[in-house]
């Protein structure tokens, strides 16, 4: 790839801190796999090894958002499952990025109900949307592309963050119920 005659020839290397660790980031981003409804398979075809995601160092899904880098949300989300989902992507640490595979997470899909979240964007900042009903895994691996040209070109890591937020969603408050009725509560 020249790498060898570029060291044959001059003997030495130089970079900057910054671009190694953007390149180490970039190639072992890791997903935190979140396959909600039917779109989960299309992304277990994804991992799988007809489409070979190892390439791109990203084959190893983390079960646990804390050593996750990529939120993969597959599939349908309800207004009861967007807290949980919140509270997964909180506790990822930074950077983070998410993915919304699937029309049915990008905008609600066909499920136009009460109970079904119209976009996982209205809770959660999203890197990259996939379309499809399901989405085919050629199309989570460009989605995979694109998170890494925007670390590689758009992202500016800390190199020494010391323990300060640097997230830029807003936090999670406590809900006091006071929109709810209470008929026991004496006006």
């Amino acid at each position: 790839m020249g790498l060898e005659n570029k060291l044959a020839q001059d003997g030495f290397l130089t970079t900057t801190v910054e671009a190694v660790v953007k390149w180490a980031q970039a190639n072992s981003a890791w997903p935190m796999p979140l396959g909600i409804s039917c779109c989960a398979i299309e992304m277990m075809a994804f991992a799988a090894a007809r489409f070979d995601v190892a390439r791109f160092g990203s084959e190893v899904f983390r079960m646990t958002p804390r050593q996750s880098d990529i939120l993969l949300v597959a599939g349908t989300v309800t207004y009861k499952m967007a807290h949980v989902v919140r509270k997964i992507y909180d506790q990822m640490p930074d950077p983070k990025w998410v993915i919304s595979m699937g029309v049915c997470a990008s905008s609600g899909g066909m499920f136009r109900s009460y109970s079904v979240v119209q976009g996982i964007d209205q809770f959660l900042p999203v890197d990259a949307y996939i379309a499809g009903c399901p989405p085919r895994p050629e199309s989570v691996i460009m989605a995979l592309m694109s998170i890494q040209e925007k670390i590689k070109k758009d992202h500016k890591p800390d190199l020494f963050n010391f323990w300060k937020n640097v997230s830029k969603t807003p936090q999670q408050h406590k809900y006091d119920g006071s929109l709810f009725f209470d008929p026991l509560k004496k006006s």
